[in-house]
């Protein structure tokens, strides 16, 4: 706890002090900071703290990474050294020089981020699912466990429920984060999803054809609460206050409810059907080709926040089809950057950087690439080149072999290998070292610039 609340401390002085902070928040990796005066940053030294992996920039937000589990508890720290929980009153001047950052911001990236607010809170959920339905695929494989299956079918039983329980109910779950994403009552999220979903509607025929429960998965789900969340801010300027708690909710139902059986659901529904099978085409037609191009790039969509978008993809496929070849794929992008660091650490005479891939090795083969990617490839810049181009070497080998996963998203690197699908997982481990290597060859042969001590 020392070290953590003495980095607390070096951060908070690295940033200007508690009264530049407009925002401080935390992810996974991340201790996220948005501030009045970027020129009271000194951002030399927030990148030389130890502790501190990379730095990384996203609109008005500056992003020290600082390794998973740790970016809660200095976020936690910084917040009890600024005597409050973690916010911050500022004049309305200073609001708006910093909604004038804002402004520079890209729109593009900005929709995606809140897209991905939707699911990110999901990811716990997802892991646990994954993890579950992979140890109970281990344990029904007679040459791994014996007969267990068979002396313990009701255990079997019970994991089941466990790993499925979230799919069971995922539209609900969306449809409460895209109401707190984009400004409505989380109840009435659930409710318009609970719409979407309901068994009921298998016995109504709608211009000749009946209707399908659940038809759209989280896209439809996403596309009526949003509607659903404009007509609630309509309804509630327009309502008087006396009545607005009554009818609002009552004509928000019915409005919305309408319109999302008569068009959204089904155009959702074309929506999923389209991302479903053309994603899966692609992957089965293209073999090497796609593998290889959809993991040599998933990194550059990283760092422009445009990955974001392919959250409701590995839902709907896992939706669709009940596995995911699209993510062992993409997590190849991750291992080739295990690979480049390593290649890094053989070459290099900096002591500091060193220390820094030491530290960040071992969760970048877990599949937490942040440290690696910001505080040593990237940076270095051709180790980048040489992580991406190994990235594509294992993902053209992953496509080309058919590898899935049961999960939708949330895990990579080495535990995806629990949640891959029965018979493909020697498959994914020779990828995976298939990868390793190539990130290693490449960055070896192009070389980088060895910063000074």
């Amino acid at each position: 706890m020392e070290k953590t609340a003495a980095l607390a401390s070096d951060i908070l002085q690295g940033i200007g002090g508690e009264k530049n902070i407009l925002r401080l928040e935390n992810c996974m990796t991340r201790v996220r900071v948005e501030v009045q005066d970027d020129e009271k940053l000194d951002l030399a030294r927030l990148k030389t703290l130890s502790g501190v992996s990379g730095y990384v920039k996203q609109g008005a937000q500056h992003q020290l990474i600082v390794g998973p589990g740790k970016a809660a508890k200095v976020v936690d720290a910084m917040r009890a050294l600024m005597g409050a929980e973690g916010s911050v009153a500022i004049d309305d001047a200073d609001r708006n020089k910093a909604q004038a950052k804002a402004k520079y911001k890209a729109p593009m990236s900005d929709a995606l981020r809140q897209l991905a607010n939707v699911f990110i809170p999901l990811i716990p959920a997802f892991i646990a699912s994954g993890l579950i339905t992979g140890i109970i695929n281990i344990l029904k494989r007679p040459d791994i466990v014996g007969d267990f299956a068979t002396h313990y079918p009701n255990m079997l039983g019970i994991l089941g429920i466990f790993g499925s329980a979230v799919f069971a109910i995922m539209n609900i779950l969306v449809g409460v984060n895209a109401a707190k994403v984009f400004g409505g009552s989380l109840a009435m999220g659930g409710v318009m999803a609970g719409i979407l979903s309901s068994p009921q509607l298998a016995q109504i025929t709608l211009f000749g054809e009946a209707l399908q429960p659940g038809r759209g998965g989280v896209i439809a789900v996403l596309l009526v609460v949003v509607l659903m969340c404009w007509i609630e801010k309509r309804l509630r300027n327009v309502l008087p206050g006396s009545i607005e708690l009554i009818l609002n909710p009552l004509l928000t139902t019915l409005i919305t409810g309408t319109i999302a059986i008569v068009a959204l659901q089904p155009l959702g529904g074309l929506i999923s059907d389209a991302i479903a099978h053309g994603a899966s085409l692609a992957i089965d037609r293209g073999g090497l080709a796609v593998g290889a191009i959809l993991s040599g790039t998933f990194l550059p969509l990283v760092l422009t926040g445009l990955h974001q978008g392919l959250v409701p993809i590995h839902v709907e496929l896992v939706q669709a089809h009940g596995y995911n070849a699209l993510l062992p794929i993409l997590s190849m992008a991750g291992v080739g950057q295990v690979g480049a660091a390593i290649a890094v650490l053989m070459k290099t005479r900096n002591q500091r950087l060193k220390k820094v891939i030491k530290g960040a090795l071992p969760v970048g083969l877990l599949g937490i690439g942040e440290p690696l990617i910001f505080g040593v490839t990237l940076p270095l810049g051709k180790p980048f080149l040489g992580a991406c181009l190994g990235g594509a070497v294992g993902g053209a080998l992953i496509s080309y072999w058919k590898v899935a996963t049961v999960i939708t998203f949330g895990i990579s690197g080495l535990p995806l290998a629990l949640t891959i699908v029965t018979g493909k997982v020697m498959f994914y481990l020779l990828g995976y070292l298939v990868a390793v290597i190539a990130g290693f060859l490449f960055t070896w042969l192009l070389g980088f610039n060895d910063p000074e001590e």
